[in-house]
C-alpha cells in the first residue's frame, strides 16, 4: 500500500502540485469516488488554476473507467458544481480547485447526491483509504463523458433572490483576483442596473496581481483605492473559487464578514419572521440581536462548511453565515455561495435608500469587534486551558462549541486552535464599548505572548 496520499485535509483535498497531488493520485481519486459512492453520473468542473484542466481530465478518465458518466461543465465556481450537482439531479459532484492557496497548490471539493458535502466524517477518509490502495474494482463498461454549459441556468437561479424592479443604478468596483467570478459578473452585467468597475478581472492562473485572498490586507488595497478613484457605492472582492465575498463601504472601509451575516439574516427574516439563522460561535452578540428582534430563532454551530449545512438542514434553517465570508442559504441546496450575499446587499441598499456604511454602522457601534487575530504558539491547549482558569471567576457563560467561548456582562471571547497550524485564532467583541473590546483584546493577546 502507498501512503502519497497527504493532500486529503479534513473537508478536501488540497496540495501542491506535482509533489502531493498530480494526475495519477487525481485519476485515483476518481476511481476511489466511484468505488465509494457507487453513482451512476457525476458532475465535474475546474478552477482557474493553470493545473485544474489536467487534473479535472484525469479525475475524469477514473470516474470514466469506473463505469461512471462524467458531465464537465468545464471552467466555473465550487458553487457553480454545488449548482449543476442538485439541478442537475446527479449522483455527486467534484470540481479541481485549490481556492486561495498560493499557486502551486491545487485540490479537491465533493458533494453528493443534493449537493451534500462529503468530508472526512462522512466519507472523505473512506475515499483517501481506497485511492491509497490502488486497488480499483474493474467495471463491465466504461462511462461515457458528456459537457454542459449551466451558466445560464446558474445566473437565472442567481437572480431570483432578488426583484429586479426594486434595483437602483449604482457603480460597483469588483476585484475577481484573477479568479473565476469575472465571468460571472460579465453575465450580470448584461441584466443589472449597476456599472461595474472591473479591476483584476480576466481569469489568470499565474495569479499576476497576487494570490485571490482578500483576507489579506495587501490585497485590499486595490479594491480601495479603485472605489475612491471611481467614487463607487461599494465594493466586492472574491478569493479564487467565488465561494466567499468581501464587502468594502463607498469610502473604500473593509466591512468584516460578521456584520455582513447580521445584514443577510436581516434581509432575510424581513420576508420569513420565525425561521431560523444558523451562525458560528466566533463572533455571536450582533447577529443574535438582530435574529431575535426581526423574530427568528439564532442557532450557533461549529465553524466549518460541512458543520454548518449539516446543522442548516436539520434545523431548517433559512440562511447561515460565518464571519469568514461563508454564507449559506436553503434555496441553494443549504450551500455556501459568493454571489448571492452581495445581490441581497445591493438590494436592501435600494429598498432602505441606505449606503453599506449606513446599513452597518449602528452595528459596528452596538458590537464592536476585533477581527480575527491569528497569533503562533508552542502550545495551544495548554495555552486555553491556562486562558480558561484565569477568566473563569467572572465569567457569565462558558462553552466549548468550537474552541473556548467565555462571555461577561460587557464582552466576550472566543479563542480555538488552528486544525493544520500551531495557531491559536482569536476573537473578541463587547456591547457598545470599543474601548472595553481593545483593552480586553490587548489583555489576552499579552496573555497569549507575554513577551
Amino acid at each position: 500500500m502507498t501512503s502519497d496520499m497527504n493532500c486529503f485535509k479534513a473537508y478536501d483535498v488540497r496540495g501542491r502540485v506535482p509533489e502531493e497531488l498530480n494526475v495519477d493520485i487525481a485519476y485515483r481519486i476518481g476511481r476511489a469516488f466511484a468505488e465509494f459512492l457507487s453513482p451512476k453520473t457525476v458532475v465535474v468542473g475546474y478552477d482557474i488554476r493553470l493545473t485544474s484542466r489536467e487534473l479535472n481530465n484525469a479525475l475524469s478518465r477514473g470516474l470514466k473507467d469506473s463505469g461512471v458518466d462524467v458531465v464537465d461543465i468545464g471552467l466555473c465556481g465550487t458553487e457553480e458544481i454545488y449548482f449543476a450537482t442538485s439541478h442537475l439531479k446527479v449522483d455527486g459532484g467534484i470540481i479541481v480547485t485549490a481556492s486561495h492557496n498560493p499557486r502551486n497548490y491545487n485540490g479537491m471539493k465533493f458533494v453528493r447526491k443534493n449537493s451534500v458535502p462529503i468530508s472526512g466524517d462522512t466519507g472523505l477518509s473512506k475515499i483517501r483509504s481506497i485511492a491509497e490502495s490502488n486497488l480499483f474494482k474493474e467495471s463491465a463498461t466504461k462511462g461515457n463523458l458528456s459537457s454542459a454549459d449551466l451558466k445560464d441556468a446558474y445566473v437565472k437561479h442567481l437572480l431570483n433572490y432578488i426583484d429586479l424592479s426594486q434595483l437602483e443604478p449604482i457603480r460597483v468596483v469588483c476585484n475577481a483576483g484573477n479568479g473565476g467570478a469575472g465571468l460571472v459578473i460579465d453575465l450580470l452585467e448584461k441584466i443589472l442596473p449597476i456599472e461595474f468597475v472591473k479591476i483584476h478581472h480576466e481569469p489568470n492562473g499565474e495569479f499576476p496581481n497576487g494570490v485571490p485572498n482578500p483576507l489579506l490586507e495587501e490585497n485590499r488595497l486595490p479594491t480601495v483605492q479603485a472605489i475612491k478613484d471611481s467614487n463607487a457605492h461599494l465594493g466586492i472582492a472574491w478569493d479564487g473559487d467565488f465561494d466567499r465575498c468581501f464587502f468594502f463601504d463607498e469610502s473604500g472601509r473593509f466591512i468584516e464578514g460578521y456584520y455582513i451575516v447580521g445584514l443577510l439574516a436581516q434581509s432575510f427574516l424581513s420576508n420569513s419572521s420565525g425561521s431560523k439563522i444558523v451562525h458560528d460561535p466566533r463572533l455571536t452578540w450582533n447577529t443574535i440581536a438582530i435574529t431575535e428582534s426581526f423574530g427568528g430563532q439564532a442557532v450557533c454551530c461549529k465553524t466549518g462548511h460541512a458543520f454548518m449545512k449539516e446543522r442548516m438542514r436539520s434545523e431548517d434553517a433559512i440562511y447561515g453565515g460565518e464571519m469568514s465570508a461563508h454564507h449559506y442559504f436553503k434555496d441553494f441546496f443549504y450551500c455556501d455561495s459568493g454571489m448571492i450575499p452581495w445581490l441581497l446587499v445591493i438590494q436592501m441598499m435600494a429598498k432602505q435608500g441606505k449606503s453599506l456604511s449606513e446599513l452597518v454602522d449602528q452595528y459596528m457601534i452596538a458590537f464592536p469587534a476585533s477581527g480575527e487575530i491569528n497569533t503562533v504558539v508552542e502550545d495551544p491547549e495548554s495555552l486555553i486551558a491556562r486562558i480558561e482558569t484565569c477568566y473563569k471567576p467572572l465569567a457569565v457563560s462558558i462553552d466549548y462549541i468550537d474552541g473556548l467561548s467565555m462571555s461577561f456582562d460587557h464582552w466576550r471571547f472566543n479563542i480555538r486552535k488552528s486544525n493544520t497550524e500551531p495557531v491559536i485564532r482569536l476573537n473578541v467583541e463587547s456591547r457598545g464599548n470599543a474601548e472595553l473590546m481593545k483593552e480586553k483584546t490587548d489583555e489576552l493577546l499579552k496573555f497569549i505572548n507575554p513577551s
